[in-house]
This record gives C-alpha cells, structure tokens and sequence, in this order.
C-alpha cells in the first residue's frame, strides 16, 4: 500500500504526482529532492542516497529510470522489494504506451499517463501492472515524440557524439498507436465544467457562495450510438428542507447535494431517479470552445478605471502569492478612504477539479460492432464567476 507515487526531472521539477490517500504532507516532493541531491552519510561529504529511506515517518522508495526519478511514499511498513518492483513495472508501462520514456513524452502526454495510474492503483493497492489487461480499460491515445531527438543518457553517451543512427521502430512504438492514416478518429470529450461566486467580508468570513456548473459534450462519432452517463450515485436534487450546511447523508459522506439543475431536451431521463444514469444521441449535442488562460505574471494599473490588474499563468498548490501595491492619495487621508478603495476580484481556472465532488462514473456507447472501440475524453474545469473579497 502507498501513499503517493510522483516522477521527478533531474532538475527536481515535479512532472507528474497522484496522491492516493492524503496521508502523507504537501510538499513532500520537494523533502525528497532536497535530501536525495545532498544526501550524507557518516565521515562522507557527498554520497548517493539509498533507494529507500525514512524522513519524520514517511517512507521514501525511488528508482532511477531513463533520467527520471520514480518515487512512492507511504507512512506504512511494506516490503520495500515489492514497492521498487511496482516502481519498476509502472516505468515499464508507461513506456510500452507511450513508446518513449522521457521528460518530453510524460508532458504531452500527462492525461494518458494519470488515466494508466488510475488504473494501475486504486487507493494506494495495486490492481494491475500487466500492458495487455490494461488495453481494455484505456481509452487515450499518445502523443508520439521522435526518438531520435532525445539526448543519450549513460556513460555510453560521450562515444556517440555526432551518430545520427535511428533507433528500431519496434522499441519507440506505442503498444495503442495503431491508427490508420487518413481515417477519421471516432472520440467523444464530455467537460464537467463549474463556475464559483464567492464573496468575503472585510474579516474574512464568507457572506455568499455558489456553484453554477455545466456539463458539456462534443461529439466525433460516426452515426447515431447511444450515449450513456452515470453520475454519483449520492447525487441528490434539492434539500428537502434541511440546512444549507447540511451536506451529510444516510449512505455516506461522499454525497453530491444539488439544489437545482435542468436538461437538455434530447437527455432521456428514464433510469436517472434510480441509478443516476442519463442516456442521450451524439449527433444532437452542441460545440463549444474554450477561452485559453492568461499567460505570464504581470501586474499592471489601469488608470481609466482606477483598477490593478495582476496576472499570474500557474499557481502551485498550497502556495501563496502576495502582491502590494502602494496607495498615494492626492488629498488628506479620511476615514471613509477604505471604503472607496477595493473591493478584490479574482478571475482563475482550476483543470483536474471540481469543488463540488459531481463525478462522471462511466461513460457508455452503443456499440456498432465488436471492434468498435471509440475514444472517451473526460476533463474536470473549475472557474471563478464571481470571487471577491471587500476590502
């Protein structure tokens, strides 16, 4: 049983982390990176850090692959045999999908990665680290990256300065990338997209909040299959008069209370009061597109509507960023000063997140024949709609 499993550059940079149990604290990446790059044993001023070791009771086990470091950790005592062979087979997974192990491929292909953890491990338990029984179960397709391009690691590599050889296919090939060229690629992408309105008081305490989100589908499917999604199964309409803080339920603490909601009208909801389940046709679902974020950090004031605008392009979770700005008043400073200064309004976008725990439990088509096997996409989007602070 582990806790979390992430994969580090060379550089310490965290490309790819799934925590199973929140057992273990925020920032344990970082603990780790320190202490393996100056590790120190007794009358030894540098020295290489042993493939497992214990810090303030969380048990670090890593494998060194292909440049990247694959680490567990986990406050338990297990067989630490048995958790660097699952570091191991999970490299060797991640190669045979992706068909080259690299910093570069785990970026492009981060979603198809996270889906195979899943997979792999439910919880901190491992389910299976066999490529061909996970071929069922995923639906993502790579993002190849040209072998030939990637720097040689090892020693080996200061005798091959200039050698333009190719490697064979076979080794670079992802064991799913078998398309044909030129036809057309049956998937469908469902968004589960939620907005927040949040305002706070001067002291800090909330005084209204809501979550208003969408679920959104685009559909590249070749006829008419039918389409089926099951949400939670806890999934609750309205409060039948109980407090809004209420969120407790007779079944568990993993209840999803909705106050409102409505459908389209192509959404058949014969079997939703049962089971949660909603079945509808592709060929009747809408587009829709997404604004790209804001790029950079930058902090700017805009002197036509008296406004500071800061930009930031990525916030590290369990961070914080402070931006202080300085106020020159043209006239003697009064009291009612503050009241015309603020309020605070912030705009973000959260991907992989959403806050109000609906989940899509499966997606299902019709199937047409027995091979027919499309692509399922399913993205989590949190969005501020109205997040603000007075002053």
């Amino acid at each position: 049983m582990i806790s979390q499993f992430f994969v580090l550059s060379q550089r310490g940079d965290n490309i790819v982390l799934r925590d199973y149990r929140g057992e273990v604290q925020k920032g344990s990446t970082e603990i780790f990176f320190r202490k393996v790059k100056f590790w120190k044993e007794d009358g030894q001023e540098e020295a290489q850090a042993p493939p497992v070791f214990n810090v303030d009771g969380v048990n670090y086990f890593h494998v060194k692959i292909a440049g990247l470091l694959f680490v567990a950790t986990t406050r338990v005592n297990v067989s630490p045999s048995l958790v660097l062979e699952l570091l191991q087979r999970i490299a060797r997974v991640i190669k045979d999908y992706l068909g080259v192990l690299s910093e570069e491929s785990l970026r492009k292909n981060f979603v198809l990665v996270y889906e195979l953890l899943d997979e792999i491990i439910d919880f901190g338990y491992v389910q299976s680290t066999s490529t061909e029984v996970l071929k069922s179960y995923i639906f993502n397709e790579p993002i190849m990256v040209d072998a030939a391009r990637l720097t040689p690691l090892g020693p080996a590599a200061i005798f091959m300065q200039g050698s333009k050889r190719m490697p064979g296919t076979a080794v670079t090939k992802s064991v799913i990338a078998n398309e044909t060229p030129g036809k057309r690629r049956e998937e469908i992408f469902v968004d589960i997209i939620e907005k927040i309105s949040v305002t706070f008081s001067s002291s800090g305490y909330i005084l209204t909040s809501e979550i208003d989100g969408t679920i959104q589908m685009k559909s590249y499917l070749t006829g008419s299959p039918e389409i089926r999604i099951a949400l939670n199964e806890e999934l609750n309409i309205g409060r039948g008069g109980r407090s809004i803080y209420d969120y407790r339920s007779s079944t568990g603490s993993g209840a999803v209370i909705l106050d409102d909601c409505n459908f389209h009208e192509s959404v058949r909801l014969d079997s939703f009061d049962i089971d949660r389940t909603l079945s509808l046709v592709s060929e009747i679902l809408a587009t829709f597109e997404l604004e790209p974020g804001a790029s950079g950090q930058t902090a700017d004031f805009k002197e036509a509507n008296k406004k500071i605008e800061w930009n930031l392009k990525k916030i590290i979770g369990g961070s914080e960023q402070t931006l202080r700005a300085k106020l020159t008043f043209s006239q003697e400073f009064h009291g009612n000063i503050t009241k015309e200064s603020g309020p605070v309004s912030m705009t973000f976008i959260i991907p992989m997140y959403n806050a109000s725990g609906l989940q899509v439990k499966y997606l299902q088509i019709a199937k047409k024949s027995s091979t027919y096997n499309p692509y399922r996409w399913v993205r989590y989007v949190t969005q501020a709609n109205s997040y603000v602070a007075r002053l």
